[in-house]
């Protein structure tokens, strides 16, 4: 089964060198993932102040700027797995390093069929 593991966290809380280093660590998190066979994909996010909401009501299109909604913890990143059971989907989520400092959300992906596969570039990997 494949598990979204969305990390929140108060993102003034790192400075730049934190942040790289959680980055560096959160690389070699995927590494390991990915030798035992359980990577799908994973990406940091842009700060809130880069976010735009996207609402329709009524057929009209309302644009602005930020997120949905002011919090405490933001959405700073993700890791998509594949994992046997929400045990072992916990076990990962504990390990990324947004996990010591923040919250990481894990949700089981609802797996549709006859959506289009990942684009690919010309080393075959997905783009993203």
């Amino acid at each position: 089964m494949k598990y979204m593991l969305l990390i929140y966290g108060n993102e003034q809380t790192l400075d730049e060198t934190a942040m790289e280093q959680c980055y560096r660590d959160s690389a070699q998190l995927a590494h390991e993932i990915n030798a035992a066979g359980k990577f799908l994909a994973t990406s940091p996010l842009q700060p809130t102040a880069a976010a735009t909401s996207v609402r329709v009501r009524g057929g009209k299109r309302f644009v602005t700027d930020g997120p949905f909604a002011e919090t405490r913890e933001q959405l700073g990143g993700y890791f998509l797995i594949e994992a046997t059971d929400l045990d072992e989907a916990i076990g990962i989520a504990a390990r990324i390093p947004g996990a010591a400092r923040g919250t990481v959300e894990v949700r089981p992906v609802v797996e549709l069929t006859g959506l289009p596969e990942p684009a690919r570039d010309m080393a075959g990997s997905a783009r993203g």
